[in-house]
């Protein structure tokens, strides 16, 4: 008896793919996130669509599927910081339990650097066993608190903007662009 094949079940794509193709349908390339642009002139260009915006794609773009999160201007875990966050390991620091190269944090406690929770967790165990809730990202430089579960403006917070501005220029050689409210 000859064996079949399992069905293929379509796979839902995610939320960024389907913004992408809004993006490309409706020829918004400011909003176009460079690693997806099409250079200018390409041959693999698409020809250009006449595709209004539906509603559902404003949601999209702007809110409801997005997944933007905005980012608390305060927390109450704060003083658990440590005295100097001015010198801290640089963002190529390897984890330091498992050595993985990347996806890392820097434990804004004990300046400890240990891999995310997409690679071994060891700052999510850290959080655990220690109760360090304040981490900062070394891949997008966002600051994350265990205990209120959420994104801490970095640039807002006073305590945090010299950590922020720290790793910043250890990371791109340069001071970062002043931002404006």
């Amino acid at each position: 008896m000859p064996q079949r094949r399992p069905r293929r079940v379509p796979q839902q794509r995610s939320s960024s793919f389907r913004l992408y193709n809004i993006l490309r349908r409706t020829r918004l390339k400011h909003l176009t996130p460079p690693s997806m642009a099409t250079p200018v002139g390409s041959s693999s260009s698409p020809p250009p669509q006449e595709n209004p915006i539906v509603e559902d794609d404003l949601d999209l773009i702007y809110g409801a599927e997005s997944g933007w999160v905005d980012a608390r201007t305060s927390c109450d875990h704060l003083p658990s910081l440590s005295s100097d966050l001015v010198h801290i390991p640089t963002p190529d620091t390897h984890c330091n339990r498992c050595q993985h190269p990347s996806e890392n944090w820097l434990c804004l406690c004990c300046k400890e650097v240990l891999c995310s929770r997409f690679v071994n967790k060891h700052m999510l165990q850290h959080y655990q066993q220690i109760h360090h809730c304040l981490a900062l990202s070394y891949s997008d430089l966002s600051v994350w608190c265990f205990s209120c579960d959420a994104y801490l403006d970095a640039q807002l917070i006073p305590q945090l903007r010299p950590v922020y501005e720290t790793a910043y220029l250890l990371k791109f050689g340069e001071a970062p662009p002043v931002r404006t409210a």
